[in-house]
């Protein structure tokens, strides 16, 4: 049987969900980020007309667009968009994969007999339309990787489909920048041999891309002619991540509680990063040498990032060990979790510290997590 994979993309969506709040930026440059020292979290259309691009620093998206309209994003709103969006989705789909806080898979294999899969996919992007208020684009092909190059082309407000006998017709022309495993160093290396468009890549020997890149260049070389067997994995929302530490021995050493807090945040919120996730709710629990145990948490705005949920892990546990007495357990936990593919560019924070952070997160990708911590983190416990 021939897989029918639709991929949905909501346009804009930070720029879209801003705008259903103030009406007055329906039409003009907007861009939702952080300070001047930030960086672009989205942009409209009308802003990228003048080159602005998400993940841009801000000074830059403002010297290119200086009339742009520059708002401070609202991400708890954002998560109740996309979690509107979902309920839909899943209320009117057989199998659906939320990839990201604005992107879903749906597999729609076998619906033809009942269903004509475009139609249906096409009645189902107006129903979001209409009861969010939110534009959307899709493209219906044979796997996921065409689809979601075809959404790309067709936004925004797009729909397309791409039968099986014009896959390579349509992917072709296309730049290999296209295919979404391609980053800006895969570009370098295949522009250095002349390779830019997915027709050239599709007609090398494979053999040679995988000298090139390893297994890398094998499943390159199959998403150029348009094979991927990838499985649109069934949804289901993560509610919390979290670390619990028990002492050898009780203790009142506020300094290593101190220490052993930094830790657990800094695992935690690589792991947020790791899995593409954001948290809005921070909870610090203890427990003491007689076994009472309290627990205190906090909302806040959505966050990945190291120093913000360490300073709240802080100030809750300031508030909850309140009695000169021992602890044997000490916890954090990050819950209130949406999933974001670009969280790194929804920091309020400047373009040198995100840096740092994707720095870091290298090395720990690498050498593990323990590769490289903050000093207060280094403290026995």
């Amino acid at each position: 049987m021939q897989r029918s994979i639709v991929h949905m993309d909501l346009d804009t969506f930070f720029v879209s969900c801003t705008r259903l709040l103030d009406s007055r930026l329906n039409g003009v440059p907007v861009i939702v980020g952080g300070g001047e020292r930030g960086v672009v979290a989205s942009c409209s259309y009308e802003a990228r007309k003048f080159g602005v691009h998400s993940a841009m620093p801000m000074k830059m998206a403002l010297r290119l667009c200086p009339d742009a309209k520059v708002v401070k994003g609202d991400y708890e709103f954002f998560s109740q968009k996309s979690n509107e969006v979902t309920e839909i989705i899943r209320n009117n789909v057989p199998l659906m994969e939320k990839s990201s806080i604005d992107e879903f898979y749906l597999d729609l294999s076998g619906m033809d007999k009942f269903f004509g899969c475009y139609k249906w996919t096409n009645e189902i992007t107006q129903t979001i339309t209409k009861e969010t208020g939110l534009p959307i684009s899709f493209a219906l092909s044979t796997n996921k990787t065409v689809s979601k190059i075809g959404t790309g082309e067709a936004k925004p407000l797009g729909r397309l489909e791409i039968k099986s006998d014009l896959v390579q017709s349509f992917l072709n022309p296309l730049s290999v920048r296209k295919i979404p495993m391609v980053g800006s160093v895969t570009f370098q290396l295949l522009s250095r041999i002349g390779v830019r468009k997915i027709q050239t890549l599709a007609e090398m020997p494979m053999d040679v891309l995988q000298q090139m890149m390893g297994k890398n260049g094998q499943e390159l070389w199959k998403k150029a002619n348009g094979i991927d067997d990838s499985p649109v994995v069934p949804y289901s929302e993560q509610k919390s991540i979290s670390k619990e530490h028990t002492f050898n021995e009780d203790t009142i050493d506020i300094e290593n509680m101190h220490s052993l807090i930094s830790r657990m945040v800094e695992n935690l919120a690589f792991q947020l990063r790791e899995q593409k996730l954001l948290t809005s709710v921070v909870t610090v629990k203890i427990r003491y040498t007689n076994f009472d145990t309290e627990t205190k948490q906090c909302r806040i705005p959505y966050s990945a990032v190291d120093h913000t949920l360490l300073k709240y892990a802080l100030e809750l546990f300031k508030k909850l060990y309140t009695r000169r007495m021992r602890l044997r357990l000490i916890g954090v936990k990050f819950s209130g979790l949406v999933h974001g593919q670009h969280q790194m560019n929804l920091f309020e924070d400047t373009e040198e510290l995100m840096n740092l952070y994707q720095a870091m997160d290298r090395m720990k990708r690498r050498f593990g997590n323990g590769a490289v911590q903050r000093g207060v983190g280094f403290a026995s416990v």
